[in-house]
């Protein structure tokens, strides 16, 4: 056996065994770094959420101003803005309202408050923003319970109000239960 071999034999011990060795102290000597993420602050999803800053302005605008009454429908009510307004709704809102929206929901029976009729004429006859206004911010009763929850963070303000003109065109054109 030459030298190199001897030597590369070596190696190979020294470094199986010292591969064996480190191994069995994986977890004993631990040194905490900085930029572990274990030591770093982290939150869970809607964890306490940040309060919006003062006097800031989401990306798209404002959606309203409070104190200024409802706002204004701003998304004419035309065949592309009730079709999404149907898929957001099929998507977020049948559950409990039901897919002709009469409040008849899989889960709506289930509620301690049965969700709202939205073809009824107590719904209809409520302006654009204010339905806009209870898309966004949901409905609370006594004791801050939820009737509904609010849905600003599930849509944006073009969303909200295509699922607004969706609801007004249910009253006219309900789907047929399959």
């Amino acid at each position: 056996m030459s030298l190199l071999q001897r030597l590369l034999l070596v190696f190979l011990a020294v470094g199986l065994l010292l591969g064996v060795v480190l191994i069995f102290t994986y977890d004993v000597v631990k040194v905490d770094w900085v930029s572990f993420m274990e030591i770093q602050p982290s939150y869970k999803p809607m964890e306490s959420p940040l309060p919006v800053a003062a006097q800031s302005i989401p990306v798209e605008g404002a959606a309203y101003l409070p104190g200024q009454g409802a706002p204004v429908n701003p998304v004419p009510a035309d065949a592309v803005s009730v079709e999404r307004g149907r898929i957001f709704f099929s998507q977020n809102c049948v559950q409990c309202h039901g897919a002709t929206g009469d409040g008849n929901g899989i889960i709506g029976g289930a509620l301690v408050f049965p969700p709202a009729n939205l073809i009824s004429d107590v719904v209809q006859s409520d302006p654009d923003g204010a339905l806009f206004l209870t898309i966004s911010n949901g409905i609370l009763g006594e004791n801050n319970q939820i009737h509904m929850p609010a849905l600003n963070e599930n849509f944006n303000v073009r969303d909200r109000w295509d699922i607004v003109n969706y609801v007004r065109w249910l009253k006219a054109n309900p789907p047929t239960q399959p």
